[in-house]
């Protein structure tokens, strides 16, 4: 079994200074930038568009070491990652997360979102995508409440002791909303790239109403619903008290989410990012779904029932008035007036709704939960030696996640805010050419993960949205 919280102990020593200051100036070292992509026989896929756009953008990045970690990053998902087949006539792509041999509905579709802007021009790419939403079209058939599956239908998990309905084929049975909101997004996305209908057929609307149907039964207005999950452990955030049906909720139209999109246990049910997210992705499948090729109007006016329930339940329990910095959004609520102030460095949080469409980016209580997130009221906020930004219960205290310094950046109105969000990734990669999953807030050496794809990913697309929006910055040779 492979941890995702045991720390690897790099023994590269890199030069790390105070980093609360945005504009650092300081001199590169002679350094090795050596591509540390896979030699091209040994790649999963390559995509002409992708390696076009690598090389496009890599010209306008003045500083040599950023260039390589983008250069590494970005296409890591396609190099590393992916499996690509035919399977009883349609394209079926299998994604990994990296060093973990399974694939999650969340990281598969992240992974995979920075390339939809290059479908269109790419035909082999474009079958790719078409792939990985046939394969979490069958995942959600499969069990919507699962978070992670294999290949292999048959294939045995470690954790089949777990006290829930495990099934072969599923990895792990974590109940998580974002699970079933990501392969929406991409779906959504990628008819907005082509056009194409094609493969919304039968089983992709069958497993549409799988996800209505699930997300209106942890609504629990009824019941505690079907699904319950323990697990013998040592590690608090893996188990689920209560029966393994959680701390008791008020129904109020939010949804229940088990776990976060950390993977950890939610301490109150209504995990509010992402019930924001869903609110976002329900309005995706009346679009859809309204379309005249695949045109159902019980679907749609079953996503607009939900759709307004869970909005009502946001503006009643979700917005809450912080007795100290007013009104902000609630990281969870439980319906009976408790909150929990925090936020986490997995999507969604509360800092990547913008990234997921959930909220504009200079939205005011955007804005005031976003000062609160990033600052010492948030518990998981670290500021050390090594950098700052967010972290989380999953890898323990003192750690940050490239994810939340990459997300913050992305959200960011603010040129200086950029920059250093930058410039700290760039000293924080422990010499390693890629990110990582986190790292010790005073000792970059001390990381999670070696191989972790979406974060790689999103980095990359970080740089290509740099280079769109503010290419200024990419010419600065000093970071």
């Amino acid at each position: 079994m492979q941890s995702r919280r045991k720390f690897i102990q790099n023994t590269s020593v890199i030069t790390a200074g105070l980093l609360t200051i945005p504009m650092v100036s300081f001199a590169f070292p002679a350094k090795d930038f050596t591509s540390k992509r896979p030699p091209l026989s040994e790649r999963k896929f390559t995509s002409t568009a992708v390696e076009a756009a690598i090389i496009k953008v890599k010209k306008q990045i003045a500083n040599p070491e950023l260039a390589w970690l983008f250069e590494n990053c970005f296409p890591n998902t396609l190099d590393t990652t992916v499996d690509f087949e035919i399977i009883n006539g349609k394209p079926d792509t299998y994604v990994i997360t990296g060093d973990i041999d399974a694939m999650w509905l969340r990281d598969s579709t992240a992974q995979i979102w920075p390339y939809l802007p290059y479908i269109k021009e790419d035909l082999k790419l474009k079958e790719l995508v078409k792939g990985v939403i046939n394969r979490q079209t069958k995942c959600i058939l499969l069990d919507p409440y699962a978070n992670a599956f294999y290949k292999d239908v048959n294939q045995i998990s470690e954790w089949k002791n777990d006290l829930t309905d495990m099934k072969p084929g599923i990895h792990e049975r974590k109940w998580e909303i974002d699970s079933l909101c990501y392969p929406i997004r991409l779906a959504y996305g990628y008819w907005k790239e082509t056009g194409d209908t094609s493969l919304f057929d039968k089983d992709f609307k069958e497993a549409m109403f799988l996800v209505l149907q699930t997300f209106k039964e942890q609504q629990r207005h009824e019941n505690l619903g079907p699904y319950s999950f323990q697990r013998t452990t040592a590690w608090a955030t893996d188990g689920v008290p209560l029966g393994g049906y959680g701390y008791p909720v008020k129904p109020c139209g939010l949804i229940v989410s088990t776990f976060r999109p950390s993977d950890d246990c939610t301490l109150l049910p209504f995990l509010i990012p992402s019930n924001m997210f869903a609110i976002e992705v329900l309005g995706y499948l009346m679009k859809l779904f309204s379309l005249p090729a695949i045109k159902d109007d019980s679907l749609v006016a079953k996503a607009k029932e939900l759709q307004v329930q869970v909005k009502k339940g946001l503006e009643e329990q979700g917005i809450i008035n912080h007795p100290k910095l007013g009104k902000i959004i609630a990281f969870e609520v439980n319906g009976f007036g408790s909150f929990h102030m925090m936020d986490d460095a997995n999507v969604p949080s509360i800092l990547s709704l913008p990234y997921l469409g959930a909220i504009a980016p200079d939205d005011s209580l955007y804005l005031a939960t976003r000062n609160l997130i990033l600052s010492e009221n948030n518990p998981f906020f670290y500021k050390g030696k090594a950098g700052e930004g967010v972290g989380g219960p999953h890898t323990g205290v003192d750690t940050i996640w490239p994810m939340s310094i990459i997300l913050r950046a992305i959200t960011s109105v603010e040129e200086d805010e950029i920059r250093k969000c930058i410039h700290i990734l760039l000293k924080t990669h422990a010499d390693t050419g890629f990110m990582h999953e986190s790292f010790h807030k005073d000792d970059a050496t001390k990381f999670t993960r070696k191989w972790f794809a979406w974060a790689n990913t999103l980095f990359g697309e970080m740089i290509v949205q740099t280079s769109i929006n503010y290419p200024h910055l990419l010419k600065e040779k000093n970071g």
